[in-house]
């Protein structure tokens, strides 16, 4: 599955190019022109990156960096600051506000998607490190492929395995049908929405008292509990 970058700039030739340039690298691309819609989108959605402009209109780029930064369920997108400002202040700011990148406008298409790959290769070698997940009682060793419960193993198929994880790896987080789908699947098989209720409910049996943590968001889809 491409992985997919959000693009958020209020200029339309600027967005057409980096859109242009990012899906000739078979990226996938998803664009907003204001924070608002972003911040809209990023309640259902989770991107592999954003590339976000610093002079926007409404909530600026850095003011959403922030919140981003904050928020658990967003906090691990990775960011690079694309701004018409150049000047070391302001790439201090942004780069301590949590921002992966800094890029300075005019920028040359082939510089954008060097940072891009750049960026996400650092956070794909972060997210290799994290081998252990604890939550509660719950313990999913990744290298081993391995779930524990109270120093008890808990016996999952490959694919109970691979849905549990995506949902512990961001409490609070909702996932659509479709997102989990994606996630375990891409476009290499074509299943129902509600085949994913169908693991979730097995997943639940075998997890036991634990299985609680997975919650139902109705008429979207599944989190698993702060």
């Amino acid at each position: 599955m491409s992985k997919l970058i959000v693009v958020v700039d209020d200029e339309p030739d600027i967005v057409e190019l980096m859109s242009y340039h990012l899906t000739k690298e078979n990226f996938r691309v998803k664009s907003f022109y204001n924070g608002e819609t972003l911040l809209s989108y990023l309640r259902t959605d989770c991107p592999d990156l954003i590339i976000l402009d610093l002079m926007l209109p409404e909530v600026d780029g850095l003011e959403i960096c922030r919140i981003l930064k904050k928020d658990k369920r967003t906090s691990l997108i990775p960011i690079v600051m694309l701004t018409a400002k150049g000047t070391e202040t302001d790439k201090v700011v942004g780069l301590e506000l949590g921002a992966d990148d800094y890029m300075v406008k005019p920028f040359s298409p082939r510089e954008l998607i060097a940072r891009v790959k750049a960026v996400l290769r650092r956070t794909e070698a972060k997210t290799e490190e994290i081998k252990i997940i604890k939550r509660n009682d719950l313990i999913i060793d990744l290298a081993k492929y391995k779930i524990t419960i109270k120093d008890k193993q808990i016996n999952l198929t490959t694919t109970e395995f691979k849905l549990l994880t995506i949902l512990a790896e961001r409490p609070g987080f909702v996932f659509t049908r479709n997102q989990l789908l994606d996630r375990l699947w891409g476009t290499d098989k074509i299943v129902l929405d509600r085949t994913i209720d169908v693991h979730i409910r097995q997943l639940r049996k075998k997890l036991g008292k634990t299985g609680t943590l997975i919650e139902s968001v109705r008429g979207i889809g599944y989190k698993f509990g702060e």
